[in-house]
């Protein structure tokens, strides 16, 4: 049903305290999921970055590409394998995740959002030693109780991060599309989780806001139950949401990349469903919003 001329002009009015607060802001977003591979949420989205930049805002993209490496790996009969949801990277895998990463999807977005009409640069983590990183480990409990360290290959933690770069992109009116390529100590690539570099570069930017696009509607307090989405989730409430299951499996990282946000100085941090169209926007510009937002507190 298309709405009256009275109905669009209430939508603009609703958004625009809004827009008014966030002027001038910087927002980073975890691009990610459907959101990136759907065709028409694809489109949609970058619709919302585009009308962000151009009321004001600074939003930085942060995606990542695990579907898309996958692939490429498997027509290369090269097995994916993983542990604990990092994907072991050797040398040769690590090629590859940099040639799809940097090479091919962030190319792919930059020329999605100029084609809609916006204005954008592509970059890594090795460009201006944006993100510089340390090799990453895990650990397990051996057989007689002892500690196993465990090989993840170039699967790199963010050590620091050096956002002059970014600054400059923002100054000259583009929005800047990060792809989560780390850079070592000997110049090594190393492959970082999306939402890991996300938040550290909210923390370094000192944003406004970080917006992580998901698969799913949000926290669920019962997860069969969409309707007991938690709108509003105080930092203090996530060790217990994490003993019950509440918060479990994929969910977990996400959650204390918001935490270490906030504890970084972050605004306010959300956890979005990006399979609704416009997610962004709407949860922005209306009242109401959409998804979880991850807040101070307790």
């Amino acid at each position: 049903m298309e709405l009256s001329p009275l109905e669009k002009a209430g939508i603009l009015i609703e958004a625009l305290p809004y827009i008014q607060q966030f002027y001038g802001k910087t927002v980073v977003i975890k691009y990610g999921g459907h959101a990136m591979t759907d065709p028409a949420l694809k489109q949609a989205t970058i619709q919302d970055f585009i009308l962000m930049h151009l009321v004001g805002m600074h939003p930085v993209i942060v995606h990542g590409g695990g579907p898309e490496i996958s692939q490429l790996l498997a027509r290369l009969g090269k097995k994916s394998e993983f542990i604990r949801g990092q994907r072991v990277t050797d040398a040769e895998t690590m090629e590859i995740v940099e040639m799809v990463l940097v090479g091919k999807i962030n190319k792919e977005i930059v020329a999605s959002i100029h084609r809609c009409g916006g204005k954008a640069i592509g970059v890594c983590g090795k460009d201006g030693h944006l993100i510089e990183a340390q090799k990453a480990t895990e650990s397990t409990c051996g057989p007689n109780g002892e500690e196993v360290i465990l090989d993840l290959g170039y699967v790199g933690r963010v050590e620091r991060i050096n956002p002059g770069i970014i600054e400059t992109v923002i100054a000259q009116g583009y929005i800047p599309v990060v792809a989560p390529v780390g850079v070592g100590p000997e110049g090594e690539s190393y492959n970082i989780n999306a939402d890991f570099v996300a938040g550290e570069l909210a923390v370094a930017l000192k944003a406004d806001k970080l917006v992580l696009l998901t698969d799913v509607p949000g926290i669920l307090a019962d997860r069969g139950d969409p309707s007991s989405l938690i709108s509003a989730l105080e930092v203090g409430r996530v060790p217990e949401l994490i003993e019950k299951g509440v918060i479990s499996g994929g969910m977990i990282p996400k959650v204390h990349c918001c935490v270490r946000a906030l504890e970084g100085g972050v605004g306010k941090t959300h956890i979005i469903d990006g399979r609704i169209p416009h997610s962004l926007l709407l949860e922005i510009f209306t009242d109401k919003g959409v998804g979880t937002m991850v807040v101070p507190g307790n």
